[in-house]
């Protein structure tokens, strides 16, 4: 009986090894690593798990947009994000961007948003620090 049981544990040892990690949902930077030294242009990727990119004006749940936002943290829930130089909009549905910053420490906060660009707030935000060299 004993044997059986330690069968047991190992099957299930196992099958816990090969199930892949639940994501948590949120955003995240793919691209560039936080504390990273980059050169411009500066490749930025973005990627969401637990909603679908889509295009700005697309008001279904469960779907938004990302926001690059420079030297900035993230938009309370429900806020408009502004548009300026430091807001920057994907309202194309975009997850990738080339972005320009001048030498120095930069903080970078990636904030999805719905399709009229309001907040889902900080649990749907991500910054990293990125310094930027010649």
């Amino acid at each position: 009986m004993k044997q059986v049981a330690n069968r047991w544990l190992v099957v299930l040892f196992l099958v816990m090894l090969a199930t892949p990690a639940i994501a948590k949902e949120g955003v995240s930077f793919v691209a560039p690593e936080d504390g990273a030294e980059v050169s411009n242009p500066i490749q930025v990727e973005m990627g969401v798990s637990g909603m679908q990119v889509e295009p700005a004006g697309t008001m279904e749940e469960g779907t938004g947009h990302h926001h690059l936002i420079v030297d900035g943290g993230s938009i309370t829930e429900g806020e408009v994000i502004p548009t300026d130089d430091t807001h920057i909009h994907f309202g194309g549905g975009q997850t990738g961007y080339e972005l320009t910053l001048p030498p120095g420490e930069h903080t970078l906060t990636l904030q999805f948003a719905d399709g009229a660009h309001r907040s889902y707030g900080a649990d749907w935000s991500s910054t990293i620090t990125v310094n930027v060299v010649e």
